[in-house]
């Protein structure tokens, strides 16, 4: 970064980055009230990480996710590219499954970065595929994400496992905390196969992890059906886009993805890296996950696997066509599992505060919930997400079981991207 100047209101500060300047405005805007970080401490942080998160993130179309107004209040999605933009911002355009299409942003240098950050971009949503080849993924996407009442060492078990079925295929797996809950691990790929592909490669390997540890990992895709870990293979569906290495997530401490060795994941925990934390390991140690790019694989042995496992296709997200050989998008709750839905609302801390008022008229039911049958479904919409809360009754005694209530709260939901 070369110099700055800002205006004494401190409405605008101005960064000369890569031979461009951008402008910064409302700096001191508070995106995380309880860990005190402002708009411009998150553009000095990506200043930090550029190397990395451009790595991650840089070269591809990217979804803005933003948090105008800070994580404590609504975020919303966006596919296409702001009309007011700088010229040097680069853009790509994408078809979506729903058949509309939308220029995205492609960031290619550290202004860009910083021009997310001023947009409260707190995460960078990469698709995975290179603005240059848009129908063949270079990334295999693994995302672990635990049901509740799964422990983080649970989690850290199921990662060695999909290491363990990655080096059986001749793969190299880069693992990474979600930030969240969840651990990711990314495969680089050679440019060689289709989003279908690629699926189906994840779908396979989903299963095998599931065989190779059945308490532990799931692969069924609806969340009444699932325990442990779910390996979601439809993370690398045409369209879907995962928080990449280094984003900031949306939660109160401000934890960011933070990219890992292998040596170093049985002992971490989400909690140690955030924004604070993140730029002094990274002067340290740079980017763990510098060699990615030279170690692209073949999805040739998991797409065997695939046809060996004799399993067929598995659900798609609804909003994606049919697909040949693909099971009924039937929910099992609707032929087996005694579901009722709580509430519907834009804020899951809403939702959440609906299902308090529910457990409170029914603490007989409560006693018997065991903590996977409470499902939080964040639903994603067009432009932003919203929470629907159910649950399953299959531990509580027949007798006992209440019927279905009004939605409490019922707010208006979004329509699907």
């Amino acid at each position: 970064m070369k110099g700055s100047r800002a205006s004494t209101a401190r409405k605008t500060e101005t960064l000369t980055l890569a031979g461009r300047e951008v402008t910064i405005s409302n700096p001191d805007k508070m995106l995380f009230p309880k860990a005190g970080h402002s708009k411009l401490d998150l553009v000095r942080y990506y200043l930090v990480v550029a190397d990395g998160a451009l790595r991650g993130a840089g070269g591809r179309p990217n979804m803005l996710v933003r948090y105008p107004n800070g994580i404590d209040a609504e975020h919303f999605y966006q596919k296409r590219a702001p009309t007011s933009r700088p010229p040097w911002i680069e853009v790509v355009e994408l078809r979506f499954p729903s058949g509309r299409t939308a220029e995205e942003v492609v960031p290619r240098d550290v202004a860009a970065l910083a021009w997310f950050a001023n947009l409260a971009c707190l995460e960078l949503h990469p698709h995975p595929v290179r603005a240059e080849d848009l129908d063949h993924p270079d990334e295999l996407r693994i995302d672990l994400d635990p049901v509740p009442g799964v422990t983080w060492t649970q989690v850290l078990e199921i990662t060695q496992v999909v290491r363990a079925v990655l080096e059986d295929f001749k793969l190299v797996g880069w693992p990474k905390t979600s930030g969240s809950r969840g651990m990711h691990v990314y495969v680089r790929l050679e440019r060689r196969w289709a989003f279908e592909d690629v699926r189906r490669a994840a779908l396979a390997l989903a299963r095998e992890v599931e065989r190779r540890a059945p308490k532990l990992a799931s692969s069924k895709w609806w969340k009444e059906e699932r325990q442990g870990v779910f390996v979601d293979y439809n993370q690398n569906a045409r369209d879907r886009t995962v928080a990449s290495a280094y984003s900031v997530r949306p939660v109160p401490d401000a934890r960011v993805s933070a990219p890992l060795r292998w040596d170093e994941v049985d002992g971490c925990h989400p909690a140690d890296f955030t924004l604070a934390t993140m730029p002094a390991r990274f002067r340290k140690l740079g980017d763990v996950h510098a060699p990615i790019d030279q170690h692209a694989g073949s999805l040739a042995g998991l797409l065997e696997l695939f046809e060996r496992q004799g399993l067929g296709d598995a659900p798609w997200p609804p909003h994606y066509r049919k697909q040949e050989a693909e099971p009924p998008r039937v929910q099992p709750s609707k032929r087996k599992k005694p579901l009722i839905e709580i509430g519907r609302a834009r804020r899951r801390a809403d939702a959440l505060a609906g299902l308090e008022r529910w457990k409170a008229r029914h603490p007989e039911v409560v006693a018997h919930l065991e903590p996977a049958d409470v499902l939080v479904d964040v639903m994603r919409g067009r432009y932003t997400t919203w929470t629907r809360i159910r649950v399953n009754l299959e531990h509580v005694p027949r007798e006992l079981r209440p019927t279905q209530e009004t939605l409490d709260p019922d707010e208006k939901i979004f329509p699907s991207s």
